[in-house]
């Protein structure tokens, strides 16, 4: 009997939650190293199909590079990356553009199907308008092949799943003014979504404890970090490499409106119920 009434206990502190939260979109960006566990993949998943079943309206963005990186290997293509970003050759593409949407995101809609939610694959393809990527070092171009970034995304697709129950898994791909496919860094369509769709929560779910002072050390965590503090954080290095457009990008979003954006563990079970359904939450969290 105590143990019920624990678990009542449990579900009575979740309540208010609950609460605030019915009819809200959850957008929650799933990649990194913790997209090759597959329990971790369970768990994260069941997290979410709670959420859809207690009113919530998640909508997942996912990455796919380990299994991108697998697929390129054996088909004898060179992977070799600029400033942490895939250069994509027109054979890479189309590796790409396959992998994500005929191994991974099937793999997702199918694994929550069968948990009992109501999943659908959207494509970014249909959704997202993109440009290449263009920098310059010096006087000097970049060129980072079929690489893009979000030109605008038309949401209305993403409302049409919504309504009707689903929970549209978006893959991170754009078409461009002459119709090409570019790959776009799904942190960074994650937060391009954030800007337009103003969900209540924006959650990177990952393998990582969230931000930390001293990357080799877990218990280093950083729980709060101000929008005006980040630069600081990339100076002193604390935040670096591929973390730095990521986090600006971030910032953009709250800057435009969102109110959090949380970075949490995956390997922890339940991490996203916890970051949802309690006061402290766990991981990194950045905010105004």
């Amino acid at each position: 009997m105590k143990k019920i009434i624990e678990k009542a206990s449990v579900l009575m502190e979740a309540l208010p939650y609950i609460q605030e939260f019915r009819d809200s979109v959850i957008l929650i960006k799933f990649g990194g190293s913790s997209m090759e566990n597959e329990a971790m993949i369970s768990g994260v998943l069941k997290d979410i199909v709670l959420l859809e079943c207690v009113g919530m309206k998640p909508v997942i963005i996912h990455g796919g590079g380990k299994a991108i990186n697998k697929k390129l290997a054996k088909m004898g293509i060179r992977t070799h990356f600029i400033d942490g970003l895939r250069y994509t050759c027109k054979d890479t593409i189309e590796v790409v553009d396959d992998v994500l949407h005929n191994e991974v995101n099937v793999g997702l809609v199918n694994s929550m199907n069968k948990m009992g939610g109501k999943a659908k694959t959207l494509s970014g393809k249909n959704i997202i308008s993109a440009k290449k990527l263009e920098k310059t070092a010096g006087n000097k171009k970049i060129d980072y092949g079929y690489v893009g970034e979000v030109a605008d995304v038309d949401c209305n697709l993403i409302y049409e799943d919504i309504k009707k129950g689903f929970i549209p898994i978006i893959t991170p791909l754009g078409k461009g003014e002459n119709q090409e496919t570019f790959n776009i860094n799904a942190d960074l369509v994650a937060c391009s979504l954030a800007e337009r769709l103003e969900p209540r929560k924006l959650v990177f779910i990952s393998n990582i404890p969230g931000l930390l002072q001293d990357p080799k050390d877990e218990t280093s965590l950083i729980s709060t970090i101000k929008v005006d503090e980040v630069e600081n954080y990339i100076d002193n290095e604390i935040i670096h490499g591929g973390m730095i457009p990521k986090i600006r990008a971030m910032v953009t979003a709250i800057k435009a409106g969102l109110e959090k954006v949380h970075l949490i563990d995956g390997r922890l079970q339940h991490s996203l119920l916890l970051e949802i359904f309690t006061d402290h939450g766990i991981g990194t969290e950045i905010m105004m």
